[in-house]
């Protein structure tokens, strides 16, 4: 019996030596290559999930930076501008939650290959209407075209002029509207930006938990950071393209540019939008091809090997009971024994829905995030349209100095707050207090701006009267005075003139000009009765062709407000990556493409969709002069009460980033009393010496009493 016993023990001892020696061989063997391997593919994965986003980045801003001309070619008010923004949302919504459900247990990076080719259609789709309506035809009176016949403005007999100067016979409008058709294929835009969203769906919620699985844990805030990074960079070209496209005319290439009598500083100028497009889309192509090389799965990093949930996520999730997990385990199984995904469907994704919005901190996060996307969004989208109408700046240099000064401002602080993640290792709690921090001091920043706009321009009939007091009666029958009674004019013209009093009036005619001198751009008026009346009423004067300048005092304050954005979008930018980070460590491991995709999906249904259109409507409301559609109706809004639109704009934008900083302080009051608890036990467990001698700090990052407190469906198998 003792020989037996000693040749089992012997025998027991041999085999438990053996697999031990095999791992450490085996792990000394491979672990650099397994190293070298992983750290390869995440990185080669991550600079092709850097393009793509760079290329729907720059599609986006493309559009954003193409607003005032889309709303100007097809003479659409902003409120619709908005809904044609807000379709790429519709998009999006339409099949978010099938991709991040279904996605992630497919071929991720195929996929997000498949939506870059769909997103390039859809960019191709939005420039075509230039290539099937008409020419784009401004309003200009027939002594500003390449003539030789000098016209009077002022239409005192209406046999001298031709019938196109004069209100058009309805039979002349009637004809006239039969090549008008083409004015409705806005449509295709908004189909194309619908087509677009839905290209877009599966880079973010598969792209960005593609990079959380296989990365080390302490270098994901770092990557998702990079990603966003240079996501902001395609932003930044995109304005520069717009910039550039802008001061070309819209019908370059099928029009000679000698007979255009308008410059691109002219508020009807309508630049090359389509051209952008064109170039967006063969750049969304280039970047979906690398996805369709890339592996299904790459190799776990040795960090993560040994557990599926990090030792930061298991101190706030909330975790259920033994019969919740029971019941789990038995809806698994219920789930891999379904032959039809419909089954799967009922069994799993209900309660994962149920499991998300039962975690208060991804719902207080969540309803923080709405709320300051609307905030953001409806910013952005008309941003070019505040500075144009704000300070008197035009489409082109206005997406060049969004592009080139406050959009790097952006991907600094992009980049600033993953760098900040990354050096002083911020835990989830540090994460909401600086998401909160940059959205506290970006709001208060943004508060400051409602001091530095400009008085509005002094435009005859709409801000000041013609003998110079402030408007007070309606516009349209403050247009007519009695220095243009006995001109036949329209008051649904727009053609300004400025006066050399330094009066923008809306027409030649209603201007009481006389007589004119020139030809095209070049085009001198006299002897119009309005302009001397603000100082000689006896005195008749001259006007040139195109609306005054902005106050003196405007380019100084458009300084200030260049400097004061560029601060406030660094600051607000800085709490991108921290809201991230806490975003995905408040959620159990198997549900963060599902949360991803359902964070995703509120944002584009409450803010993306909802955002531009109200912020559209209000910006309408503070519309003084409406342009009209060749067949009868209204068209886009030529001139804009300045005062009017700094408080609608700046003020919604305020008032929702207010509320969206209370949620955010209630995600931080959770989380502190979530983590409290946690750090009281984990103290009295090391006094104990149950988790052992080592430092605090290491027991946050790998102790096993918080992982024993944590369900993860491989704990049984391993034990």
């Amino acid at each position: 019996m003792e020989i037996s016993s000693k040749e089992n023990t012997r025998f027991f001892s041999n085999n438990t030596i053996l697999p031990v020696d095999r791992s450490s061989f085996k792990s000394e063997s491979s672990a650099s290559k397994e190293k070298q391997s992983c750290c390869g593919g995440i990185k080669i994965f991550l600079g092709a999930l850097s393009f793509v986003y760079f290329a729907k980045a720059l599609s986006g801003s493309y559009l954003k930076s193409t607003i005032t001309q889309i709303e100007r070619r097809f003479d659409i008010p902003s409120s619709l501008v908005g809904v044609i923004d807000g379709s790429f949302e519709i998009g999006n919504l339409l099949i978010i939650i099938l991709v991040s459900y279904f996605g992630a247990k497919l071929h991720r990076p195929r996929i997000i290959g498949a939506g870059c080719l769909i997103m390039s259609a859809g960019t191709f789709l939005i420039a075509m209407p230039q290539f099937f309506m008409g020419r784009y035809r401004y309003e200009r009176f027939p002594s500003t075209i390449n003539s030789t016949v000098s016209i009077s403005p002022c239409l005192q007999d209406k046999s001298q002029t031709p019938l196109s100067a004069l209100e058009k016979s309805q039979a002349k409008i009637n004809a006239g509207c039969e090549k008008e058709a083409g004015s409705s294929m806005w449509i295709y835009v908004l189909l194309g930006n619908l087509l677009r969203g839905i290209g877009e769906t599966p880079i973010q919620p598969l792209g960005i938990t593609y990079i959380d699985d296989y990365a080390i844990e302490e270098n994901a805030a770092l990557y998702i950071g990079c990603v966003q990074t240079v996501a902001i960079i395609g932003p930044i070209f995109g304005f520069l393209l717009g910039s550039l496209c802008a001061k070309l005319y819209v019908d370059i290439g099928f029009v000679d540019l000698d007979s255009v009598t308008i410059t691109h500083k002219d508020v009807q100028w309508v630049g090359a939008w389509w051209l952008g497009y064109l170039i967006a889309g063969v750049i969304s192509v280039l970047a979906g091809i690398p996805f369709w090389f890339l592996p299904k799965h790459l190799p776990k990093p040795e960090s993560r090997k040994d557990s599926s949930t990090s030792s930061e996520q298991s101190k706030f999730i909330t975790e259920d009971n033994k019969d919740q997990h029971k019941s789990y385990q038995q809806q698994v199984k219920i789930a891999e024994m379904a032959k039809g995904k419909s089954l799967e469907f009922l069994s799993y994704f209900l309660p994962s829905l149920k499991n998300l919005f039962g975690n208060p901190v991804y719902i207080l996060y969540l309803c923080a995030s709405i709320i300051q996307f609307n905030s953001l969004i409806g910013m952005v989208t008309y941003k070019p349209k505040y500075i144009e109408q704000q300070y008197g700046q035009t489409s082109s240099k206005t997406n060049f100095v969004i592009g080139l000064i406050n959009i790097p401002a952006v991907a600094f602080g992009i980049f600033s707050g993953g760098l900040i993640m990354k050096k002083f290792r911020i835990n989830v709690l540090g994460a909401a207090k600086l998401s909160l921090g940059s959205s506290f001091f970006g709001y208060l920043l943004l508060l400051s701006l409602f001091a530095m706009g400009c008085e509005n321009s002094n435009v005859a009939g709409l801000t000041v009267s013609y003998h110079g007091t402030k408007r007070t009666t309606d516009y349209e029958q403050a247009l007519f005075s009695e220095c243009n009674s006995g001109c036949a004019c329209s008051k649904n013209d727009w053609d300004p003139i400025c006066g050399e009093n330094g009066v923008t009036y809306i027409s030649a005619c209603l201007a009481g000009c006389q007589a004119s001198n020139g030809s095209g751009k070049n085009t001198v008026f006299f002897n119009c009765s309005c302009v001397g009346t603000l100082e000689s009423p006896s005195q008749s004067s001259s006007a040139v062709v195109g609306p005054c300048q902005k106050g003196n005092e405007c380019p100084k304050m458009f300084l200030y407000f260049l400097v004061i954005s560029v601060i406030t979008s660094y600051t607000l930018s800085v709490g991108g990556t921290p809201g991230y980070v806490l975003l995905l460590r408040c959620i159990k491991p198997h549900l963060k493409s599902f949360a991803l995709g359902i964070y995703t999906l509120a944002i584009r249904v409450l803010a993306g969709i909802p955002a531009p259109v109200y912020f559209g409507v209000a910006i309408d409301t503070t519309c003084l002069k409406w342009g009209s559609k060749r067949c009868g109706g209204r068209g886009a809004c030529r001139l804009y009460d300045s005062s009017a639109l700094r408080y609608v704009y700046l003020g919604l934008t305020l008032v929702l980033g207010m509320v969206s900083i209370f949620f955010s302080v209630a995600v931080l009051w959770v989380l502190r009393k979530r983590s409290s608890p946690q750090d009281k036990t984990l103290s009295a467990n090391r006094e104990r010496g149950t988790c052992g001698t080592k430092s605090r700090k290491e027991n946050f990052v790998n102790s096993d009493c918080l992982i024993q407190t944590t369900y993860w469906p491989e704990k049984e198998t391993r034990l």
